[in-house]
């Protein structure tokens, strides 16, 4: 890198005229700390010129890049076999998981089943116990309190029997869901690829 301030000074003009230099500027001797200051100020503009000139060589082929850059839709054409062929692999690789995840479900299911019938036949007993108990006619402190005991129950109960219906319900939708995202991803493997 050359420096412009240790360059050579430019010949004298030729023509007269313009400012007189002041005679007594002629033997001053520049300061050490601004001929520092004006030799960093070169680096500095030479740096930023260096710069720009990579910038400028890094960008004047953008146009160009851009246009080989850009995307571009490709179809790839199969024949109907290796569809099919694909299709039957998937479906042998997911039909195992799937038929377990059912069975999983019907087990779950049956259990609820029966644990709904059970708590049912509780809160029936329950009703029972507590209309013959409303009709016999109350006079111990003692049976009033079994009595307020069994109602609780009985609303525990029936709480519980809402809740087994509702997972219930929701164990009976998640083999529907499983089998139609199983559809799903068989459509979507049918489907052309894009790159």
């Amino acid at each position: 890198m050359s420096r412009l301030s240790t360059l050579p000074r430019p010949r004298e003009s030729l023509f007269t005229g313009g400012l007189d230099p002041y005679r007594g500027d002629v033997n001053v001797v520049c300061p050490p700390n601004l001929r520092e200051c004006v030799l960093a100020m070169e680096d500095c503009c030479e740096e930023a010129h260096e710069a720009q000139q990579l910038l400028r060589n890094g960008t004047f082929d953008l146009p160009r890049m851009r246009k080989v850059l850009e995307n571009q839709r490709v179809f790839l054409l199969i024949d109907e076999g290796t569809v099919h062929r694909y299709k039957a692999d998937l479906a042998d690789e997911i039909e195992p998981q799937i038929n377990e995840l059912i069975d999983r479900a019907e087990k779950g299911l049956n259990a609820l089943n029966r644990r709904e019938g059970l708590i049912q036949s509780k809160v029936e007993a329950a009703q029972a116990m507590q209309s013959r108990v409303a009709t016999a006619p109350t006079s111990n402190r003692r049976e009033e309190r079994r009595l307020q005991l069994l109602a609780k129950q009985r609303r525990r109960l029936e709480d519980e029997v809402k809740i087994l219906e509702s997972e219930i319900l929701a164990l009976v939708c998640t083999p529907f869901q499983a089998i139609t995202r199983v559809e799903q991803s068989l459509k979507q493997h049918t489907k052309p690829k894009r790159t």
